[in-house]
């Protein structure tokens, strides 16, 4: 064997140890650093999901509050139970600021009863359950004027979505005046009024914020409501997004 064979053999072994050293070695490596690096791109991809649901979460968080606001505001125009009591109140806040007389409360169709008498459900519209009632009144024509005013501003549709609710929903079927023969002569005659309107509740089986607290949209809370001697509160702006 000639000294030209020696180095072609050589140089055979030696391509044949780096080829055996780059299949033993360095390709698997090369193959575990590529897998490495896609799971890396993966692991971003995840992390920027996250990341973004986070974003999400933290908005919806800070949203929540004004949120529960807002069901409990809604609450005081169709509570999920009838609440007589409240309506009462907030009729007796609004006869006293107009010098009107609140005389009885009772459910439309009977006759008039004392101001606890209870309603009783008639019917549904849009999806509410109605309680219909006459209410009497005795004042003087003006004061009946700004009364009406008052109770169908109860809650109302300001603009675009917006309600401005500060008490219960109420539709106005009717309304009956006559003269007092008792008004003395000479005075502004008094007059006795009859107004039959309907307010609304929730569906039977409907809470207002289905187990919501103030703190957490899960908490056991029984459905807020506006019971009857609570001091009146400021007119709330509701965003209703339909």
């Amino acid at each position: 064997m000639t000294a030209r064979d020696r180095m072609v053999l050589i140089g055979i072994a030696v391509l044949a140890i780096v080829a055996g050293g780059w299949m033993l070695v360095v390709s698997p490596e090369r193959k575990q650093a590529q897998s490495l690096t896609s799971q890396v791109e993966s692991a971003k991809k995840s992390l920027e999901t996250a990341q973004t649901q986070l974003a999400d979460a933290k908005g919806a968080q800070a949203k929540y509050a004004e949120a529960y606001s807002t069901v409990v505001s809604l609450g005081k125009a169709v509570p999920a139970s009838q609440e007589v009591p409240s309506l009462i109140y907030q009729l007796s806040q609004a006869t006293s600021e107009r010098n009107i007389g609140f005389n009885s409360i009772s459910t439309a169709g009977t006759s008039p009863s004392s101001a606890s008498s209870s309603a009783s459900a008639t019917a549904s519209a849009g999806g509410f359950t109605e309680l219909p009632f006459n209410f009497s009144f005795t004042g003087q024509y003006f004061s009946f004027e700004k009364l009406f005013d008052s109770l169908t501003a109860f809650t109302t549709h300001a603009s675009g979505s917006t309600l401005q609710v500060s008490g219960r929903l109420l539709t106005i079927q009717s309304v009956k005046l006559s003269p007092e023969s008792s008004s003395a002569p000479g005075k502004t005659p008094k007059l006795s009024g009859t107004i039959t309107a309907t307010a609304y509740v929730l569906p039977a089986g409907e809470s207002l914020t289905n187990g919501a607290t103030a703190t957490s949209p899960t908490g056991a809370a029984s459905p807020a409501s506006t019971t009857a001697g609570t001091p009146a509160t400021s007119p709330a702006i509701v965003k209703v997004t339909p």
